[in-house]
């Protein structure tokens, strides 16, 4: 779980720097520019952004009964970031699981992938889909 955050904490604490380095010189209006670009880019690596993840036993039970994708991820990971960012309000449809907080998921994504966690993995159908385009899985939930 702590390492979710490593990214978002590091990204804020550089922020600070970067912005107390600003005001250090007198540039005030710049350090504010600065670190909220800093907290902003905290803020989209975070886990926040993303829906709650659930386990992916339950999430493959909800799957099977609603037909809704499964949605492998991890904090950090930019196609992640760029699925989610693309499916908008849509992303909440879909069953996330969170691969660093629940072993089997993670599991899961590795037997779809010959051994690597890589992510974003989508199951749809019981079939996975490793980094899908984002206009294919905004189709997956259409038709769910």
């Amino acid at each position: 779980m702590m390492r979710a955050w490593i990214l978002p904490v590091l990204l804020l604490l550089c922020g600070a720097l970067v912005a107390a380095g600003r005001v250090a010189d007198g540039g005030s209006v710049g350090a504010v520019a600065l670190l909220l670009l800093f907290v902003l880019l905290a803020a989209v690596t975070s886990p926040l952004v993303f829906p709650r993840s659930t386990g992916a036993a339950e999430a493959r039970s909800r799957a099977e009964a609603d037909g809704r994708p499964v949605v492998y991820w991890r904090p950090g990971c930019a196609y992640c970031l760029r699925l989610r960012l693309r499916l908008g309000a849509r992303a909440r449809r879909a069953h996330w699981v969170d691969i660093w907080r629940d072993p089997e998921g993670a599991a899961e994504v590795r037997a779809a992938t010959g051994g690597d966690e890589t992510v974003p993995t989508v199951v749809v159908a019981g079939r996975a889909h490793v980094n899908p385009d984002p206009a294919w899985v905004r189709e997956q939930l259409a038709r769910s």
